[in-house]
């Protein structure tokens, strides 16, 4: 293998946060709990490389842990374009 064709696994980055994807149960309770829709989520195109390897249908909603030094641990949701 070259160093042209070696692919570097950036998911395993300490600054990457981790990236779920939500079940149809999930999402939806989520939805019901904030009031929203989907439309009204932020947005995250399928070809993303963060999210390349969850196989995520366009409508799936992501779920994304962050961590802060001033928040600790907070999530952010997302719905897949």
């Amino acid at each position: 293998m070259t160093e042209k064709t070696k692919e570097v696994n950036f998911l395993k980055n300490h600054l990457v946060p981790k990236h779920e994807l939500l079940s149809y149960n999930e999402a939806q309770e989520l939805l019901k709990k904030f009031n929203v829709s989907l439309k009204q989520l932020p947005k995250i195109k399928q070809d993303d490389p963060a999210i390349k390897h969850l196989n995520a249908k366009r409508g799936s909603i992501i779920k994304i842990t962050r961590k802060s030094p001033t928040a600790g641990i907070y999530f952010y949701y997302r719905v897949v374009i």
